[in-house]
């Protein structure tokens, strides 16, 4: 019986001790809920160098790249070069069966003889018909006949000349030839291929002018292509050398756009020097076109201009700055990282200042405030942002919150929120 009695006393104080710490938790809670205050992450103004981009692919071609065929058909019986074979203007790199065509030739040739005996007598024939006829001996239809006889047998040989030179020209066909000094880079027929050129012209060869100076043809957003000139300064990257970098410069923005899928861009052509024979027909490019470059000027970090404190972190006794000129308080910026950038006014492309408000923290501890100002900004890299005027080198400007402890609702019996940015 005692022992009974002695369980349910413990039963009551362990009930009491547990409402007791929940009292005492939610009391220390509600205290600290209302006296913490958010920490802010800050960014020291300073000065360094940026460079405007705007991103693109293209593929890297030959400048002049041209492709050979075949004017007549038949079987591949020589074949001259390779891939990667050196060639030279009107060097013959392949050359079709000549037997047929040389045997059009013999024939062209004996039609031709005849009609050109032809002619012969036809020509005596219209002399002698002529004195007849003056000597009225014979009719003047005889006469006739025998003078459009003799002009028909001139046209024979016209016919027949032409049809020699003709299959002249097939058989000079057979023999397929460079039209230009270069490097073969394709290939697309074998030794005792068939080449049928009946419809179309077969390709046989592409043949790279010359492998030193290539271009790439690259496809850039219509948002971007108004800030690409001609001469402007262009790096990139290619795959197969992920740790160079290249250069080269605009030759041509073509005014043709494409359309896919609704996303309309537009054809910048890039010249590159290639003396080292790195790059090759074909290879994908990264490009960067500089749009604008600044060195020494302050300079704050992207964050900065996205970042909104709640109303009661504001400092009471600040000027208000929140007019945000509107049209730009969203963080023109922000689509950087993408390729894209705001125009705004009639700034040429790289110089497009524009209004934010942004944050910087006063004093420190308990009496930390925030102060909105207003700056103008110019440039940017899609990370940092040049300012051109509302700030200081040295001043702090407020890049997110973080929240520490029991700050903003946190749970006193399950440790501080996570850092939020």
């Amino acid at each position: 019986m005692a022992a009974k009695k002695s369980g349910g006393w413990l039963k009551w104080i362990i009930l009491l001790l547990i409402l007791g710490a929940a009292i005492g938790g939610g009391v220390w809670y509600f205290q600290h809920k209302k006296t913490d205050a958010p920490q802010y992450e800050t960014f020291t103004v300073a000065r360094g160098d940026l460079t405007q981009v705007v991103t693109a692919t293209g593929i890297l071609n030959p400048v002049v790249n041209v492709t050979v065929g075949s004017q007549v058909s038949g079987i591949i019986n020589k074949l001259n070069v390779d891939y990667n074979s050196i060639v030279k203007s009107n060097e013959v790199i392949a050359e079709i069966d000549p037997s047929t065509y040389r045997a059009a030739v013999e024939q062209a040739d004996a039609d031709l003889a005849n009609a050109k005996a032809n002619l012969e007598l036809q020509q005596v024939e219209a002399s002698r018909s002529a004195e007849l006829y003056t000597n009225k001996l014979i009719s003047g239809s005889d006469y006739d006949t025998a003078v459009a006889t003799l002009h028909e047998a001139e046209a024979t040989v016209k016919i027949k000349q032409a049809v020699l030179d003709t299959a002249e020209a097939n058989l000079g066909y057979c023999a397929i030839r460079s039209p230009v000094d270069g490097v073969v880079i394709s290939r697309s027929i074998d030794l005792g291929q068939t080449v049928a050129s009946s419809f179309n012209t077969p390709t046989l060869f592409q043949i790279a002018n010359d492998l030193t100076k290539m271009q790439i043809d690259s496809s850039v957003a219509e948002a971007d292509v108004g800030g690409i000139l001609e001469g402007q300064a262009v790096d990139f990257t290619v795959d197969t050398y992920p740790y160079n970098n290249f250069s080269g410069s605009v030759i041509q923005v073509r005014n043709q756009p494409t359309n896919a899928n609704n996303v309309v861009t537009y054809d910048c052509v890039v010249g590159v020097t290639n003396a080292d024979y790195k790059l090759k027909p074909g290879m994908t490019a990264n490009l960067s076109f500089v749009i604008a470059q600044r060195t020494n000027v302050l300079n704050i970090p992207n964050s900065a201009l996205r970042f909104h404190p709640a109303d009661a972190a504001l400092s009471t006794n600040s000027a208000a700055a929140t007019n945000e000129n509107s049209t730009t308080a969203n963080d023109v910026n922000s689509g950087a990282h993408s390729g894209k950038h705001t125009h705004h006014g009639n700034h040429a492309p790289g110089e497009r200042p524009v209004f934010h408000t942004i944050y910087v923290l006063t004093g420190a501890g308990e009496t930390a405030n925030l102060t909105p100002v207003q700056i103008k900004t110019g440039i940017s890299d899609g990370i940092n942002t040049e300012v051109l005027s509302g700030l200081n080198e040295g001043d702090k400007v407020v890049t997110g919150t973080v929240f520490t402890g029991t700050a903003a609702g946190a749970n006193p019996f399950g440790g501080g929120i996570p850092r939020m940015r």
